[in-house]
């Protein structure tokens, strides 16, 4: 009998095989089916059919052994990391919990009453005044059979919430990946600007020197002496803020990697040796956003909210549950698991139809419909909002080279003309104002250039992170 019953109730599941949910539909890209393609764009367009970033490792796409070496430790160790894998897991345990409720619970259960009564009140006088019942059961409490789908529509929202929340995973990766590089980057080009300040600093004490000793000779003036000493300064300054700037680097990285950094210096790698995978393609919008770990976070969230209209549609309709047991019952413990224990069982189903309910069903039905159609729209902003990023970093990688080419050759003109106003002040043709304006336009010039040649970097690494590189 037991077996029996409990087959009968797992059999129940069987029924549940509809739901109420939407049919789901992808809604269409609200953004142009190629990438913008005007002079700005004309170098960055890339070649479709070559092998798109999200295909390329990032072990590929970053040479560098020693940024390796700190975007492993970062994929080890990066608390932010650890904490979008541990939200995987407590979406899995959540999707199982709601699995669960499509099959019925079937529980075991153990009790013993004793009950005296006294004399007078006994129906059969003369008899025992205390009496004992011992029983053992197996069965269900209030297992809903799903007829109209809204524990099968529950079920998919959760399995949706737990694949988008895989997907928010991948973003933290890749967005990881992306920011340890640019702060690694950031590094390298502080190193150097400190490194350029040092020199210029030593150059520039050194001409104060022979400015003062000049003055001191009775050539020159104490214009030129004051002059020379403002440069000094700035220098001076400027070498204070550029240490800063390079240990708060470290500290970034530091964080981003949650471990104790390997040693970095110019000794090992500086800005001008670091090269990447530049020649990464764009592809087309359809095959890049789309698989963009983001982007398909947010379908799956629009397809959960897609799940849960089907739950609120269900709640119109009847709710029947199922509670029973079947068991042995005796009045001696000893008796109870014997041939002659009997046979106890209860089966009390219930219908529960909702008559009126202040207009909750229909609210909850009309949040349902909302929250479906807020979904779609951060779907679709998601996709604008990625497109609107490959297309900015397209053009940034566009005209960064003819930036830097145009700098590098200020930075050659600038030289000249500081070496040719020095000979001309050591010669007494020109005053010392014209070597100082030199002088701060090479220096401007030599800061621009590191500058940009980072940026140029930074470029490639958030145009391989936007085409969704960064995951492998």
């Amino acid at each position: 009998m037991i077996k029996h019953f409990a087959t009968a109730l797992v059999m129940t599941t069987a029924l549940s095989a509809c739901t109420l949910m939407p049919d789901y539909k992808r809604p269409a890209s609200p953004v142009a089916a190629t990438w913008p393609a005007d002079d700005v764009y004309a170098t960055a367009a890339g070649d479709a059919t070559s092998t798109l970033a999200a295909d390329t490792r990032w072990k590929d796409f970053f040479t560098s052994a020693r940024l390796q070496e700190i975007i492993g430790l970062a994929l080890t160790h990066n608390r932010d990391l650890r904490v979008a894998a541990l939200n995987i897991e407590a979406a899995q345990a959540a999707y199982r919990i709601r699995r669960a409720d499509i099959v019925p619970s079937i529980d075991a259960a153990g009790t013993m009453s004793r009950q005296g009564l006294p004399e007078n009140a006994q129906q059969f006088p003369g008899q025992g005044s205390v009496t004992s019942q011992y029983a053992a059961n197996i069965g269900t409490t209030a297992f809903e059979l799903d007829l109209f789908g809204r524990i099968r529509s529950l079920n998919e929202a959760a399995l949706q919430d737990y694949f988008a929340t895989v997907e928010a995973r991948k973003s933290v990766q890749i967005a990881l990946v992306a920011e340890v590089a640019n702060a690694y980057l950031a590094l390298l080009s502080d190193m150097k600007l400190l490194k350029l300040t040092e020199e210029t600093l030593t150059a520039q004490g050194e001409s104060f020197d022979l400015t003062r000793q000049s003055f001191e000779l009775g050539i020159g003036s104490q214009l030129d002496v004051s002059q020379a000493q403002t440069a000094v300064e700035t220098a001076r300054a400027n070498l204070a803020q550029y240490k800063r700037q390079v240990a708060q680097d470290r500290n970034a990285l530091a964080l981003l990697t949650g471990t104790q950094l390997p040693d970095i210096n110019t000794d090992t790698e500086t800005l001008d040796d670091m090269t990447l995978k530049a020649d990464m393609p764009a592809g087309l919008p359809s095959e890049v956003l789309l698989a963009r770990p983001d982007i398909v976070q947010a379908e799956h969230a629009l397809q959960a909210a897609n799940a849960n209209i089907g739950a609120a549609r269900a709640a119109f309709f009847p709710t029947i549950s199922l509670t029973g047991s079947a068991g042995l019952a005796s009045q001696s413990l000893s008796d109870l698991f014997s041939s002659g224990s009997g046979l106890a069982w209860s089966f009390a189903p219930q219908v529960t139809l909702p008559i009126f309910q202040g207009g909750r069903n229909a609210a909850n039905l009309e949040a349902a419909e909302v929250q479906q159609k807020i979904a779609v729209a951060n779907y679709e902003k998601a996709i604008q909002t990625a497109f609107r990023e490959v297309a900015d970093e397209l053009a940034a990688r566009g005209t960064y080279t003819d930036q830097l080419d145009a700098l590098r050759a200020f930075v050659s003109a600038a030289q000249t003309s500081y070496d040719l106003s020095d000979a001309r002040y050591r010669q007494g043709i020109d005053s010392y104002l014209n070597v100082l304006d030199a002088q701060r336009s090479l220096y401007d010039a030599q800061q621009n250039e590191i500058l940009v040649a980072q940026q140029r970097l930074s470029n490639l690494v958030t145009l391989y992170k936007v085409l969704g590189g960064g995951v492998k």
